[in-house]
């Protein structure tokens, strides 16, 4: 493997992942991609780090070369304080990414987004995440692997009173949801995180596109 572009590493799910990734047996080349340092990389991390603002992503003319990329972007409405500033990073900061992992020759493209993700979608979270995946697919990675799960579990540095307050609805009726509902199940990111780990430095799959929800997730770990 060349190595694996990851994005979004300082998050809920890209701080477990980047973690697994550089803990690999067969030790991928690892770069992250983000706005600031890692702050809990050790000195002697074998992760690089590229620190850019993803609207000049264009202009980072770099020789190094990865197989897969992993992006794990993401905020909510509240925490970037309005529509145009959650789109500018689930939406335009996602496909500046992406279009930097096809410059370098990346094949397998993976990204989280959200069960229920429609570009029809009612809400706005919904259809811009819907949105994401469809520019997504036009850009020709030879497999393009949509994580989308349902309600995060797990503990934030961050803390979301809605996210809490759900969890804790959810879970006693999680049991019921089986069959096509099984895919809004609630899910630990630690999870979610093992299962992109498996699909990076996996083999890459031949499916074209694919979309991961609970079961598929919970079938990588």
């Amino acid at each position: 493997m060349s190595g694996i572009l990851l994005a979004g590493a300082s998050g809920f799910i890209g701080e477990k992942l980047i973690r697994l990734l550089e803990q690999a047996p067969s030790r991928p080349k690892l770069m992250s991609v983000g706005r600031r340092p890692l702050p809990f990389l050790k000195r002697k991390s074998r992760v690089q780090e590229h620190i850019a603002n993803f609207n000049s992503l264009e202009g980072w003319m770099t020789t190094w070369q990865a197989e897969a990329a992993v992006c794990c972007l993401g905020t909510t409405i509240k925490t970037a304080g309005s529509q145009a500033a959650f789109r500018a990073v689930d939406y335009d900061a996602v496909i500046a990414f992406a279009r930097l992992a096809k410059r370098i020759g990346v094949q397998h493209f993976i990204v989280v987004s959200a069960v229920g993700a429609s570009t029809s979608s009612a809400s706005f979270y919904s259809r811009v995440k819907g949105e994401m995946e469809a520019a997504l697919q036009t850009m020709g990675f030879a497999t393009l692997s949509i994580v989308q799960p349902s309600l995060l579990l797990g503990e934030r540095a961050e803390q979301r009173l809605g996210e809490r307050i759900g969890q804790v609805v959810s879970m006693p009726l999680a049991p019921l949801l089986m069959g096509p509902l099984s895919s809004y199940r609630p899910i630990h990111g630690a999870d979610v995180a093992k299962a992109m780990a498996t699909l990076a430095l996996g083999p890459m799959p031949k499916y074209g596109v694919e979309r991961l929800h609970y079961n598929d997730l919970m079938a990588l770990n």
